[in-house]
């Protein structure tokens, strides 16, 4: 389940069986509470949504206190997604979180496009990207994966700085910068006026960006941008993705993750595939 669309898990306990999914990644966790963006900050669009909730979220100490608890009783592995707007605010993060129990690893949010400032100024310079995924490889043994942003002129060098900075994999992609007007107020639909844009409409773009980066690196890809069903998560693992995530399906049927793994089952089956890793990178491209 991808970061910022599933809560800390709990909230969507009575819509699907938790312990049938991979890994639930948690929404952003900064160093301090943030009450996030003013409203509106949510915003439907023709095929997707733009967002700009702000790195919403309770803080690390009462993430552990309080939300931690319920994901350590959970079968699927638990990734904190770790959001900052300073190197340093990204490591003492990762440090509050090193002494607690039952979390897999960290997917570090360089990505965001709808804060004000940190997150994405990481996110599209490779020396900052490298410097802060190396720093971040010292402090903890536990699965570090960089999220990346679409938002950028070359990918593969960013990627290529996160794989040199000792990463374990990277997820791609985050939102691709939008906006949406109201034609009667003629004001914004978000407070903002710029959100991230997320569903179907950047399905293409996730697809691209998963195939070129899984072309020019060694670790796992995770990828996600757009899956509704078992055919768009088909279609990411034959691109080179290891993984997927997903996330703003979520909003539109709960149970949509509980569904792709059905489905893909019984694609499987149907094709005489034994191993979901038989699938990746398998494009033909002829």
């Amino acid at each position: 389940m991808a970061s910022g669309t599933f809560g800390y898990a709990s909230e969507c306990r009575s819509l699907i069986n938790l312990n049938r999914l991979g890994g639930i990644i948690t929404k952003a966790i900064t160093l301090n509470p943030r009450a996030g963006n003013p409203p509106p900050r949510i915003a439907e669009t023709a095929a997707g949504m733009l967002n700009s909730i702000g790195l919403a979220n309770v803080g690390v100490e009462r993430f552990i206190s309080e939300k931690l608890p319920f994901l350590q009783t959970l079968e699927p592995a638990i990734i904190v997604n770790v959001a900052g707007s300073t190197l340093d605010e990204y490591l003492a993060v990762v440090e509050a979180l090193e002494s607690a129990d039952g979390i897999a690893g960290y997917e570090i949010n360089v990505s965001c496009p709808n804060v004000k400032r940190g997150g994405m100024q990481f996110g599209t310079d490779a020396k900052q990207v490298f410097e802060l995924t190396q720093q971040l490889r010292h402090r903890s043994h536990r699965s570090l994966i960089i999220k990346l942003t679409p938002n950028v002129t070359n990918i593969a060098t960013i990627a290529h700085a996160v794989q040199d900075g000792g990463a374990d994999a990277i997820s791609l992609i985050n939102t691709v910068r939008g906006m949406a007007i109201d034609i009667h107020t003629r004001k914004p639909k978000i407070a903002t006026i710029f959100g991230g844009l997320s569903g179907p409409a950047i399905k293409p773009i996730a697809l691209a960006k998963v195939y070129e980066v899984a072309q020019v690196v060694t670790i796992p890809v995770i990828g996600l941008g757009g899956i509704m069903n078992h055919e768009d998560a088909v279609e990411f693992l034959l691109a080179g993705a290891t993984a997927i995530q997903v996330g703003t399906a979520t909003f539109v049927h709960p149970r949509t993750a509980e569904q792709i793994i059905d489905d893909l089952w019984q694609y499987c089956q149907i094709n005489c595939i034994y191993k979901i890793q038989e699938l990746v990178g398998g494009l033909k491209k002829s």
